[in-house]
């Protein structure tokens, strides 16, 4: 039986690094966004070299070819802007810095060159010079929100604290610079030992929130437990946990609450205030697909601050979506084993070695973390999908029983758990038990439309509960009209109630959503025949055949090609009898 779609991976331990990213930040309203290679001997060589690395997204080797091209053509505005761009992005911020100057003596209006100046300049405690280059700044665009916020941490940085609050407390006339200016102020209040007025700010922020996002819990939370109030501290870890059921974030915070220990979050130097800005705009770049210019801030607040997970994660995910694996991987490999993030980060690196085809280091991996928490489902899970991806059922299915074992009582979020082991034991031929997984993910789910399309689909093909599988399938369907798996299973379910006119419609639909799937182009085939379409069901058979499909289902197709469907088939049933005039 072609396998049904896999459930989504939203199941408990394993968190997605795009809906990760999303809890991190404070939720900015959206800003809108303005191996060494073998070098070449030729300028035009190089150039084209690092345009194509460009091209195929290999950042770093682009920035190698093209800062080899302008080593012979030193003077070119246009090469000086790419290699500047790539050089940033790559984090290579020490020879962006020279790139920066050239941009800025040449008047080249590349916004992002002073800005890197100034950062660079606030890495190295001249606070005076980067508070200068960020006054030069233009108001609007992206820079517009950034520089005067920087430009606050620069005069703190030079004992001008007033004048610092004086910028953040100013009004502003867009939502986004307003909660960026709060939380700074916040921030810089902490840093000064105001700790009233920081929570003030802080306050501020959360009440305007819909939901507590993960920075604001941590930082406030953070704050509370300097200041003595454990009491709030915890009711605000709690409250972010109820918001979002199994996540790991914030365990150690409350362990640390329990045990009486001290937060981990201590109050920020210039450089970390900085770093923080910077990730709190990337962050809202991040969240609009702004994935260029959300890397090159990212690489500057890591240029600031090395050791910053929450901006490592960010940074990782953005890498992961322009599919840069390797590099993502190194990134969250980094993160320390004694941060909040590691836990996550570490699921993040078994994912991406699955990606890469490293399956094996992945389950080793995987198995690592899970006897390092021997209470957490997550590692085997994320152990059960990988093996499923394999196809190794058995194997999958006995990493899930594992995941089980620690679950103490079944919530609703673990449906996904229950379809991804019932196809692993379906697949197996353990349809007994994939049955009950899949009855009791409906439980939990009754309008789950995979689910439902799953569990028809195999009952139709085992010749179970026609009727009640059609409806599930029926239910599925308008749920998920343009689903071609889901439309395949109604169709087919027709066939088999000897509905054949009806399937050939639904089929023909399949097909068109699907056209690439040999299985939904094998049932299509076989509906044209039992209509009396005998040519066009040929036609379909061979199609199938040329879409790579199974062997099991080479074997059935050329049966089919050789004498056609023999008169009645394996699904002419009494029930099949009774409904084919119905078609």
């Amino acid at each position: 039986m072609r396998e049904r779609p896999y459930p989504p991976k939203s199941v408990p331990g394993l968190i997605a690094a795009a809906g990760l990213c999303a809890t991190l930040a404070i939720p900015y309203p959206a800003i809108a966004d303005e191996t060494k290679p073998e070098i070449g001997r030729t300028l035009s060589g190089n150039y084209l070299a690092g345009r194509h690395a460009q091209a195929q997204r290999d950042l770093s080797r682009a920035a190698d070819f093209l800062g080899a091209a302008l080593d012979k053509a030193p003077s070119s505005p246009d090469l000086i802007r790419r290699t500047f761009v790539l050089m940033v992005a790559e984090g290579r911020v020490k020879e962006a810095g020279p790139l920066a100057s050239k941009l800025v003596q040449m008047g080249n209006k590349v916004p992002m060159a002073p800005l890197t100046l100034a950062i660079i300049d606030i890495r190295n405690g001249r606070f005076v010079e980067a508070d200068k280059r960020l006054g030069d700044l233009p108001a609007t665009g992206l820079v517009g929100f950034v520089a005067p916020v920087l430009r606050a941490w620069c005069l703190a940085g030079q004992n001008k604290s007033r004048k610092a609050m004086k910028i953040l407390k100013a009004p502003v006339d867009h939502d986004a610079k307003r909660v960026l200016h709060t939380m700074h102020a916040a921030l810089i209040s902490e840093l000064l030992g105001n700790n009233e007025d920081a929570e003030k700010f802080y306050t501020s922020i959360h009440n305007g929130q819909t939901e507590l996002s993960l920075r604001m819990a941590q930082l406030l939370g953070a704050l509370y437990e300097r200041t003595g109030r454990k009491d709030k501290a915890q009711a605000l870890y709690e409250k972010y946990l109820g918001q979002n059921p199994g996540s790991q974030l914030l365990d150690g915070a409350l362990k640390r609450l329990k045990s009486g220990g001290g937060p981990t979050l201590k109050t920020f130097s210039i450089s970390e205030g900085a770093a923080e800005v910077l990730f709190g705009i990337a962050s809202s770049l991040r969240q609009k697909n702004g994935q260029q210019t959300a890397l090159m801030l990212g690489r500057l607040a890591l240029y600031l601050k090395p050791e910053f997970p929450v901006m490592q994660i960010l940074l990782g995910d953005v890498l992961e979506t322009a599919n840069r694996l390797e590099p993502a991987l190194e990134l969250y490999q980094s993160i320390r084993r004694n941060s909040a993030f590691s836990w996550p980060a570490r699921l993040r690196v078994a994912v991406l070695l699955g990606r890469l085809n490293r399956h094996e280091d992945a389950i080793r991996h995987l198995d690592a973390m899970a006897g390092d928490q021997p209470e957490d489902p997550g590692p085997l899970i994320n152990m059960g999908d990988i093996l499923r991806g394999q196809e190794r059922f058995e194997e999958a299915v006995e990493a899930y029983d594992r995941a089980f074992e620690r679950i103490r009582t079944l919530k609703p979020h673990h449906w996904t758990l229950l379809y991804a082991r019932g196809i692993a034991l379906e697949r197996s031929k353990q349809w007994p038990r994939a049955e009950a997984d899949f009855l009791s993910a409906l439980k939990f789910k009754p309008d789950q439309p995979y689910v439902l399309n799953y569990l028809g689909y195999s009952w139709i093909d085992k010749g179970l509960y026609l009727d009640r599988a059609q409806a599930m399938i029926g239910k599925a369907a308008n749920l998920r009209p343009n689903d071609g798996y889901v439309i395949d299973s109604l169709g087919w379910g027709h066939y088999k109630l000897g509905k054949y006119k009806k399937a050939v419609l639904e089929l023909e639909r399949a097909v068109e959503l699907r056209p690439q799937d040999p299985v939904i182009n094998d049932h299509l085939g076989d509906a044209y025949w039992r209509v009396g379409r005998r040519r066009e069901a040929r036609f379909q058979w061979n199609r199938s055949l040329s879409l790579d499909p199974e062997e099991k289902l080479i074997g059935e197709i050329t049966r089919k090609l050789k004498s056609g469907l023999e008169s009645g088939g394996s699904e002419n049933s009494a029930k099949a009898k009774k409904n084919r005039d119905d078609g």
